[in-house]
Order: C-alpha cells, then structure tokens, then sequence
C-alpha cells in the first residue's frame, strides 16, 4: 500500500499536546474483595500462557466472546494460568466451535495439557464439520484430546510410551467442547465435558441462569466435591446436551474459577454479568469484568460466551 506523497505515511499535523488519557480501569470489587497486589511472574518457561488472554468476532448469525484470566492465588505464587479456550469458524456451515479446559493444579504442566486439549478438540470437530456427519462425535472427539495428551507424554519421556498415569501426572486437564449451529428454528449448541467446568444459558432480561450440566455448587447438592476426574480419561457415557439457542438467550461455558462464584446465580456475580451480557460487550472489556475481585475466590476463570443473533426482520 503506498501512502500519498512516497511510501510512508505523512507525519500528523501539529496540533495541542493531548492532555492527560483515561483514568485505567479499576478492578470490579464484588462484594468484600480480595487483596491488591502487582501479579508476579511466572516461571521463565511459562512464557506462551499470558496472565490474560481474549478474543470476540461475530458470524452472519451469532457472536462469540471469550476471555480467561490468571487468578490471584497463581499471580502470587508464580504459577502460570492453568486454564485455556479456543474457538473457532467452520465456514461451510456458518458454525462455531469451542473448547474450555481447567488444568488439573496436581499435574506437572497442566496448563500444557490444557491449550493442548482445546486445539486437539477444535481440530477434530472441525474435521467431523467437514464431513456432514450430524449430530457430533463427542466420545471421539475426547479420545482425540486424550490421544494428544499421551503424544505431549510420549515426548516428554523421550519415546518411552506412557501409562495413564503418567500422562495425568504431566498434563491432566478437564475439557468442555461443543459446536453451535445455524438452523431453520434458531441455533441449536452440541456441548460434553470431561470434568467438572460448567454450562449454562443465561436470560439476561430475568438474570436467570440454567445450567446444562449437573452443578457442584447447585442448592440441590448435598455434598460439593472437588474431585475430578480429567483427561486423559475418557468417561463411558460422555456428559453431553444438546440445547437450542432461544432469541434472548445466551450460551455460556465456564471452568470453577467462574462456577463457583457465580453458584446458582442469584447472588452478586451473577446479576454482575446478566447485567453486562445482555448483549455482546467488547472482548477486552469481558476479560476485565472477568478479573472481577472477591475474597476468597483466587482460581483462574475462564468464560466463553455465544449470542444468537436477532432474526432479520421480514421484508
């Protein structure tokens, strides 16, 4: 591209100097929040998994938001974020598809095993996309993630092939994947997990969230566990729903460090993003809103958000 007057861009015109910029944005405090610190580094080999990352674009028919934030209990003890998310477009069929993972804290590099996971799963449901197959292959879709996790073990322990675990040891990590899809009566989302992160749909005009997957933080619970069984394990059955997307409605997927302040939603957090998620905010704006302060709540969250777009009016 050249510029008019050569190949660089003309020097802005003098003007007044700028005067001071924007005050920066101050974290969201929630209730009692948590203490205030500068975020320490992570070890010198966490350098591809940022404090924070996010993206957002929309298709003809839906928008996607997703963010995931390291949280203050790995910002002080020099732990990177353990927690990933991908998404993707499969053009043929305007789709989406997704994946969420919560590195397992016990595993040696969980948070490998965790961007690990995402791509695995992504790579494999576009691939099943491709093939018109229907509905989705969600029990192959996890082998393909677990069979990435055992290839990274493989590696690390120099071509010797791994155990189960020994690959949990090194890189366990839960996985929430789903596709969503255009379709005649709106769209319609496809999800599984392998552990224990979340699901909803959330009625941002009622501020009601529904969770797709048994919640260990529900009313109805009478015991809230925290075990977890992750990749590489491949459960039989796989947790899967399969769910349409109302006008008014959005799709959220989530790990703990979301879940478990949000609980049933009733409280403060979640009329905090009902209130900011009735429609799809800027993607900066999200991963801000979800580094959100409370005490006692110091896990990384990561939340992946997809809006159907209103139908068009008929001409």
């Amino acid at each position: 591209m050249r510029f008019p007057g050569g190949d660089h861009p003309a020097a802005p015109p003098a003007g007044p100097v700028a005067g001071p910029g924007p005050e920066p944005w101050r974290r969201v405090a929630v209730g009692v929040p948590g203490p205030e610190f500068e975020a320490r580094p992570p070890g010198r080999y966490a350098y591809d998994f940022p404090d924070t990352e996010c993206d957002g674009w929309s298709t003809s028919s839906l928008t996607l938001r997703f963010a995931s934030v390291r949280g203050a209990k790995h910002r002080y003890y020099r732990r990177p974020r353990q927690d990933a998310a991908r998404a993707a477009v499969h053009e043929p069929t305007g789709g989406i598809v997704f994946a969420v993972a919560d590195g397992v804290s016990s595993a040696a590099n969980s948070e490998q095993g965790a961007i690990e996971a995402c791509r695995a799963a992504v790579e494999r449901m576009l691939d099943q996309l491709s093939q018109d197959s229907g509905d989705m292959d969600f029990p192959e879709v996890a082998r393909h993630a677990a069979e990435r996790l055992r290839e990274l073990a493989r590696w690390r322990l120099d071509g010797a092939d791994p155990g189960p675990g020994e690959v949990a040891d090194l890189y366990a990590t839960t996985l929430t994947a789903g596709a969503v899809r255009p379709g005649p009566a709106g769209p319609v989302a496809e999800i599984c997990r392998v552990g224990d992160s979340g699901a909803w749909l959330l009625n941002p005009s009622s501020g009601r969230y529904q969770p797709l997957f048994g919640s260990k933080t529900s009313s109805d619970a009478l015991v809230v566990s925290n075990e977890v069984t992750p990749l590489p394990h491949v459960p039989d059955p796989l947790e899967t729903v399969r769910v349409r997307l109302d006008p008014g409605h959005v799709l959220l997927v989530g790990t703990d460090g979301f879940e478990d302040p949000l609980g049933d939603g009733d409280g403060q957090v979640g009329a905090l993003f009902a209130r900011h998620l009735a429609g799809p905010p800027p993607a900066l704006w999200l991963a801000h809103l979800l580094d959100f302060s409370r005490e006692t709540f110091d896990d990384d969250r990561t939340l992946l958000v997809v809006w159907p777009d209103p139908p068009a009016e008929p001409r």
